[in-house]
């Protein structure tokens, strides 16, 4: 099969969104001088901590070093799936605490789905494309060869993750295929960072509402190729599809759940990427996060605002075991 390493083409329209009184990238440089994450819209919430499950560590061998991967729960049964998780952050913030990854683990482990949480490596630093995505293989790879002794069926495994993270498990997924691997079960992808230069998303954005958010909720075309350019560590129009998988043939990638939130000037990404894939004939399941904001998992971890997409994705991973 021939790798997909076509430089990724441009999008044939961008949102361009403009944001005034702040520099254009200055969304991107807050990511970049924020590496535990950005902060939340409603810091001073009272938040559930999420189910107490058991939690234990283990290092994949990388191409590039010692990968870490955190264990959240125990299957429920032999015919449980798994989740295989990596988060956002722009490809340069974040990690396995962040909220949208822990308390997600936490819940979807509470239900009797493991979830194994990927410490790749960010972008920062003189690191850039392939590193994580070779990090994020190597935590699917380890998931795979170690899945009988966490009593887990490797054939029900999935593989997501939220923003730059949704990024990495569709590139990786794109590359499974071109290597003739064992693919996931479905992939789960929350606001996916998946193209550099972002469609409009279907029916407009509220510009009220958009006004009011504070500028690292913000995504301009600057930020995005900031973003995209950082990551690839050149220039875009020489990026593989596995680094922008947005603009990649998605024939072959396994029944795919989408999360997009309302007010995301991202969202028309996600739009987008729902579309190709249901052209090409793949299964695709569309949530919506009403009034949601970019990094939804993360501002609405532990409140009642969140419970309608972490149920989603629940029910998402739990129909593996009935396919």
């Amino acid at each position: 099969m021939t790798p997909r390493t076509k430089p990724a083409e441009a999008a044939p329209h961008s949102t361009g969104t403009a944001v005034q009184g702040q520099t254009p990238a200055q969304g991107f440089a807050e990511y970049l001088a924020s590496p535990e994450g950005p902060q939340f819209l409603n810091p001073e919430a009272i938040r559930s901590p999420g189910p107490d499950v058991t939690i234990h560590t283990a290092t994949a061998d990388g191409r590039h070093g010692p990968v870490g991967i955190r264990i959240y729960g125990e299957p429920a049964g032999t015919d449980s799936p798994a989740l295989l998780w990596l988060h956002g952050g722009g490809f340069v913030s974040g990690s396995v605490d962040s909220p949208e990854s822990d308390y997600l683990a936490r819940v979807l482990a509470g239900r009797g789905m493991p979830v194994l949480s990927v410490d790749y490596r960010l972008a920062r630093d003189g690191v850039a494309f392939p590193i994580p995505h070779e990090d994020a293989l190597a935590g699917w790879f380890w998931a795979r060869k170690n899945a009988g002794s966490l009593g887990l069926d490797p054939d029900l495994l999935c593989l997501g993750g939220a923003g730059a993270g949704g990024n990495l498990a569709a590139g990786a997924a794109l590359y499974l295929i071109d290597a003739g691997k064992p693919l996931p079960a479905k992939l789960l992808l929350a606001y996916p960072f998946l193209h550099a230069e972002l469609p409009p998303p279907a029916g407009g954005l509220d510009d009220d509402v958009m006004a009011g958010l504070p500028r690292h909720l913000r995504f301009t075309l600057e930020d995005c190729i900031r973003t995209a350019e950082n990551y690839v560590g050149g220039p875009v129009s020489l990026a593989p599809s596995y680094a922008m998988p947005g603009y990649a043939d998605p024939t072959g990638l396994p029944p795919t759940a989408l999360l997009a939130c309302e007010y995301d000037d991202a969202r028309g990404s996600t739009e987008l990427f729902a579309s190709a894939l249901e052209r090409v004939g793949v299964p695709v399941s569309y949530f919506l996060a009403e009034g949601g904001v970019h990094g939804h998992l993360n501002h609405t971890a532990g409140l009642p605002e969140g419970q309608a997409a972490l149920d989603f994705l629940a029910v998402e991973l739990a129909e593996v075991r009935g396919a």
